[in-house]
């Protein structure tokens, strides 16, 4: 889903750093952005280490000279944090709740929401010499609603909109404004083995999501494009700060009946 938006704002003239944990998948969209005219690099960074993002900082003001848009975009999950059943009396094998690794469940937060709150420390300081500033966090709808087998990722994306309203009201006055995006469930490269079968067909969780979907499908990146666009351009939400936007095809307003 970054990396769409990435190679979007590129073709809206932004200049693009893709921070990613190996600079050769960066790279790769990069090589996409510089073939449509874009202007981009790659740096290799882990959002956990405070040093590395200090360092990439240091990267994009020396090639760009300053950052006036951060998209926290960081995340995913691991098998230490997902419980195998849905609900504890369910016959499954693999973990419980009671088997879930403090490491994984840890690892899981950390990447989803401790990553977003150091970025937003290193950058942020960047921001606020800028005119027009804006950050953009991804939630999830799993933070409204909190998925089955997913506490640790649920719990997180559920601290990513608390932050976004925090840090909103906090630098309010500043004029940096700060919001969120929650997809809705987007069939992914991560997420396509989850989602599908090898025959393409839908899984039984999948069929789940798309009962409790009124628009009947999964989301595609491409729809998350309109609202970062609004989002990140001034000109259109210079009041509208501390919100995070459902991008969901209606399921979280959705009752089920």
């Amino acid at each position: 889903m970054c990396s769409k938006m990435a190679v979007e704002l590129a073709r809206h003239g932004v200049n693009i750093a893709i921070l990613n944990r190996t600079a050769e998948k960066g790279q790769e969209v990069v090589e996409l952005i510089e073939r449509d005219g874009g202007t981009a690099l790659s740096i290799a960074t882990d959002v956990l280490k405070l040093s590395s993002l200090e360092k990439a900082r240091e990267e994009i003001k020396k090639t760009f000279g300053r950052v006036d848009l951060l998209i926290n975009g960081a995340g995913g999950n691991h098998p230490d944090a997902i419980t195998a059943p849905e609900s504890y009396g369910e016959e499954t094998e693999g973990k419980s709740f009671f088997d879930l690794d403090e490491n994984g469940f840890s690892e899981v937060f950390a990447s989803n929401f401790t990553g977003t709150f150091l970025a937003s420390q290193v950058f942020g300081k960047e921001l606020l010499q800028v005119e027009a500033p804006a950050v953009i966090n991804l939630s999830s709808m799993s933070s409204y609603s909190p998925m089955t087998k997913v506490p640790a990722y649920s719990a997180a994306k559920a601290s990513i909109n608390n932050f976004t309203m925090w840090m909103a009201v906090h630098f309010a006055e500043e004029g940096l404004r700060v919001n969120a995006i929650a997809p809705g469930l987007f069939l992914t490269k991560q997420n396509r083995g989850l989602l599908l079968t090898e025959d393409g067909s839908l899984t039984s969780r999948s069929n789940k999501i798309i009962t409790a979907t009124p628009m009947k499908r999964f989301g595609k990146p491409e729809d998350l494009l309109g609202t970062l666009l609004w989002l990140a351009d001034e000109s259109y939400s210079s009041f509208v700060t501390g919100i995070t936007v459902p991008v969901d095809g209606g399921f979280m307003a959705y009752s089920g009946v």
